[in-house]
């Protein structure tokens, strides 16, 4: 009888010692989980992005045969500083819907369905994602780390379809002069992970006064006026030494036109530079309109989608 006594109480001993591990177990991680949750997302980020903010701007018709005609201060100083090719190739045909599809899909027009300008995919494209489109850069930035700002301003309203807009926490139709404004706004109070702002000149310029004219160049400068700006308003919102930025166009022109297949329509500047981007100057390494989304990605540290067809420029890193 004593027996069965001590036997009951040391088994009752060791399940009170047995409940006591356990709780001191939970509480334990409770404490690391929070102690996760409250870690800064940037020293996450930082493990795997090259840097923290990320500005695409671009010129619809900007043709890199003008730059032995224009001065661009602002776009030269990021040459000096960073890597650029003049013979970023379009995908065909050098309109404007294709090619800026295919820069933010990673991807060439029979993979995302967009061969001209009409109002959406005139191929069925290759794969569309939950938002009924074929997956951007901003959608898979978006899946991949939801927490993520995304921004955009544009002034052409055929850009909206083509950028996957819900994933957007702002993407803005703006009149031309007031894009640089209203981008200055919403980095200074954002300070976003990604931004596209998109300018719809100098391809009016192209299409009434022509490509190659004194009309086309002064055009050229005046935009480059406001990519100081916004330069400057992303070191007064004290981001610009975790930024990359990224200048470039949707295709050139010939003429009052674009959409064939001479080189002033198919070459396109693309200009990158700023955090962990080597200043090389001009790279001779061959690039694709859809090329500029792999490249995005890379710097992000994303996972691409098996449907993207392309290469990241990795050599421009350091």
């Amino acid at each position: 009888m004593y027996g069965k006594f001590l036997l009951t109480l040391y088994i009752y001993s060791l399940l009170i010692n047995l409940l006591i591990l356990m709780k001191k177990f939970f509480l334990l991680s409770i404490i690391m989980l929070a102690v996760a949750s409250c870690a800064p997302k940037q020293a996450q980020q930082d493990k795997e992005w090259k840097a923290e903010h990320v500005f695409l701007i671009a010129f619809d018709g900007w043709g890199s045969y003008c730059m032995d005609s224009v001065q661009m201060p602002n776009t030269r100083a990021l040459m000096a500083n960073g890597a650029f090719t003049f013979k970023k190739r379009t995908v065909l045909p050098s309109d404007s819907s294709p090619n800026w599809a295919s820069m933010f899909a990673g991807a060439p027009t029979e993979f995302h369905g967009w061969s001209n300008n009409g109002d959406g995919p005139d191929v069925e494209p290759i794969y569309l994602t939950e938002n009924g489109t074929f997956p951007t850069i901003f959608y898979i930035l978006r899946k991949q780390f939801p927490e993520a700002v995304i921004g955009g301003v544009y002034e052409w309203g055929g850009i909206k379809p083509l950028v996957d807009y819900k994933s957007f926490d702002y993407c803005v139709k703006e009149d031309p002069a007031k894009i640089a404004a209203t981008s200055i706004a919403y980095i200074k109070e954002k300070k976003p992970n990604l931004m596209a702002v998109i300018y719809d000149d100098p391809d009016h310029v192209g299409h009434s006064a022509g490509h190659d004219t004194p009309a086309y160049y002064q055009r050229m400068e005046e935009l480059d006026a406001c990519l100081g700006e916004i330069l400057a308003a992303i070191k007064e919102a004290g981001i610009y030494d975790n930024s990359i930025f990224i200048i470039t166009s949707d295709h050139g022109g010939f003429k009052t036109g674009h959409g064939g297949r001479t080189n002033m329509e198919m070459d396109t500047p693309f200009i990158i530079a700023g955090k962990n981007v080597k200043k090389t100057g001009e790279f001779v390494e061959a690039m694709m309109q859809y090329d500029t989304a792999h490249t995005i990605a890379e710097i992000f540290g994303l996972e691409i989608p098996q449907v993207w067809n392309g290469k990241s420029m990795s050599h421009v890193f350091e």
